[in-house]
């Protein structure tokens, strides 16, 4: 039940003669009954009052808002930065624009596999002479273990000249569950990605990336494919034989992945494939480590094309095939 405007008049007064009788037999009673009136206001109710409808845009462009070339987020015709108070004195209106204009966002999770452990000081194992020499003279002994102790101090002096910064032996520890790059992509999913609200995932795998990508498939093969919008591979070693990705894992790959591979040939060039997998184009480089960084533009294109299929429920191939008749007209 909600309390009218015409209700709020009364309540000052209310609260007022509570005071001012503070002191009276019934001000346990009076205390209650004001309780009771304060639950049954509805302040959404109160705050909606007035407040223009909440039907905002679908898109970052319909707020009239873009990302400029160094990722700031501004207004497309005055440059002005993003205001929160768009309408004053109707807070509640602007956080509900504020949480509609951040649907539009995008979060960043970055992989990297590589080193998933902590090196340690590896503990000393001390091993005990089996040799008896208790009938040794105590001058022999002497000799004996002064030549040891030599002979661990010239060691250790080449050990840290031979590598200075390593003046203690390390071993690896590797983090639990993410021993491997295939654990780590796996483990990122299922505690990071899968947990998340977004519906809309895209996947940029370089290298080996490819290759953990394409065991998180085989693993989570359903809740990717539900999931995951589009899967730019650049210059990857993912390989669907050796591997043993399944027919439709490959059908999958076919329609909603495209890899960037190094090649001498102009970006987007259509390069042959021998893998019954995803289209291969050029990278507009011949160096492998720069197959990311050269084809960002048309990875964001690729991605921007499947987005928007989505978003219009047509289907995916449809994007698919447009995306390698560009590369070709290139």
């Amino acid at each position: 039940m909600s309390i009218s405007l015409s209700s709020l008049i009364l309540l000052p007064i209310w609260i007022n003669m509570a005071q001012i009788q503070q002191g009276g037999p019934d001000e346990k009673e009076k205390t209650t009954a004001l309780k009771d009136l304060l639950s049954r206001i509805d302040l959404d109710e109160l705050m909606k009052k007035d407040e223009p409808p909440l039907d905002f845009p679908d898109t970052l462009e319909g707020f009239e808002y873009a990302f400029n070339e160094k990722g700031q987020l501004r207004h497309i015709k005055t440059g002005e930065p993003f205001v929160f108070n768009y309408r004053e004195d109707l807070h509640r209106w602007n956080q509900k624009r504020y949480e509609a204009l951040g649907e539009e966002g995008y979060g960043v999770i970055v992989l990297n596999p590589n080193e998933n452990y902590i090196e340690v000081e590896k503990p000393k194992i001390h091993v005990q002479s089996s040799s008896d020499s208790s009938d040794e003279p105590a001058e022999k002994r002497e000799r004996k273990d002064k030549v040891s102790k030599e002979t661990k101090k010239r060691r250790d002096f080449y050990e840290k000249y031979r590598n200075p910064q390593r003046e203690k032996e390390m071993m690896q520890l590797y983090i639990r569950e993410n021993g491997s790059p295939e654990e780590h992509a796996i483990y990122v999913w299922d505690h990071f990605i899968a947990q998340a609200a977004a519906e809309n995932v895209f996947f940029v795998a370089h290298s080996y990336g490819g290759l953990a990508f394409v065991e998180l498939m085989i693993q989570r093969e359903a809740d990717v494919k539900n999931k995951v919008t589009a899967v730019a591979l650049t210059d990857s070693v993912h390989n669907v034989w050796h591997q043993e990705a399944g027919k439709t894992i490959r059908e999958w790959m076919r329609e909603n992945c495209c890899n960037w591979v190094s090649s001498s040939e102009p970006l987007d060039t259509s390069v042959e494939s021998m893998l019954p997998d995803c289209p291969r184009v050029s990278a507009g480089t011949d160096r492998h480590e720069l197959t990311s960084w050269k084809s960002f533009p048309s990875i964001f294109k690729f991605f921007t094309e499947a987005s928007e299929a989505k978003i219009s429920s047509l289907k995916p191939a449809v994007t698919r095939r447009s995306h390698r008749i560009k590369h070709e007209e290139l």
